[in-house]
């Protein structure tokens, strides 16, 4: 006699320091299939709030020091892992922009883009120094080199459009440097970024420096706005939100590069991957040396 079986369905957790939690607050938001809001329930995603946004930023600081010690050629390898890693789970990463109403067609593009996208960054890893530093003409008999450095803990607002392509593209030029990540997921399509986190926790990555969140902007984009220890934000927001962050970034003194959420934005383009997205997130050090010592 056979016997019917309940699926056990996922439960949806963000992915910080390494770990996968629930929201500090329990609270949750509910997304369907197709991404229409009165279609079938397809599950519970984390709610998160300011106090979550508080707690990633210590797992950032704590992953920050051993990540931008590591070598540029170590960082470029463990990015290009990741990179063969989503090739690997491609089809699960397209059933999960899927979910979101993305066409079965759209889905597998974005996330070969996405690969190609951290195998782009990755080859930049060893060489970008190169071309963003510069040693320098001086009077007198020394070396001077202006050499780039990362600048800490940079919050990262992704679009809603593209929610995958979109995120990586944020991340990637950021990481690569040394930087460490808090990144919240597209409001509307959050679901990918929670399949993004199951992926990072299984590759090389080291725990803390890219950290997930999902929830509504409304909420947390004042922290990432403010907050003395996240000292860069990439966002794409509305006019309204971009006026926020600009005075939040203000007052904590944090450097801010916006995208326009009003405007459609073409994440495959060529013009969305390049050295000098890396350049937006690092600083730049000038030291003297004596020639001949």
């Amino acid at each position: 006699m056979g016997s019917s079986r309940l699926p056990i369905t996922k439960t949806p957790k963000v992915y910080v320091g390494g770990a996968f939690i629930r929201s500090e607050s329990g609270r949750t938001f509910s997304i369907f299939e197709d991404g229409k809001k009165d279609g079938k329930f397809f599950a519970n995603i984390p709610q998160c709030t300011r106090k979550d946004i508080r707690n990633a930023v210590e797992a950032a600081a704590k992953a920050g020091p051993d990540w931008a010690r590591r070598t540029p050629y170590n960082r470029g390898q463990i990015l290009y892992r990741l990179g063969e890693m989503l090739e690997a789970r491609a089809p699960e990463m397209a059933e999960a922009l899927g979910a979101g109403g993305t066409s079965r067609g759209d889905a597998e593009k974005e996330v070969a883009t996405s690969v190609d996208r951290l195998i782009y960054f990755a080859g930049w890893a060893d060489k970008y120094a190169q071309v963003v530093g510069n040693t320098n003409p001086v009077a007198g008999p020394f070396f001077n080199f202006t050499v780039p450095e990362p600048m800490g803990i940079i919050g990262v607002i992704a679009s809603d459009s593209d929610p995958l392509l979109g995120l990586i593209s944020q991340i990637a030029p950021v990481i690569v440097s040394g930087n460490t990540v808090i990144a919240l997921a597209s409001e509307a399509q959050p679901y990918p970024a929670v399949v993004l986190g199951e992926m990072l926790a299984t590759s090389d990555l080291p725990g803390g420096v890219v950290n997930l969140l999902t929830g509504f902007r409304r909420e947390l984009l004042p922290t990432f706005a403010t907050h003395t220890h996240i000292r860069g934000v990439s966002a794409v927001v509305g006019a309204e939100e971009r006026k926020e962050l600009a005075l939040g970034a203000a007052d904590s003194v944090k450097r801010v590069k916006t995208r326009k959420a009003e405007e459609k934005l073409d994440w495959y383009s060529e013009k969305s991957q390049g050295v000098y997205d890396i350049k937006d997130f690092i600083e730049f050090k000038t030291t003297w040396h004596p020639i001949g010592v």
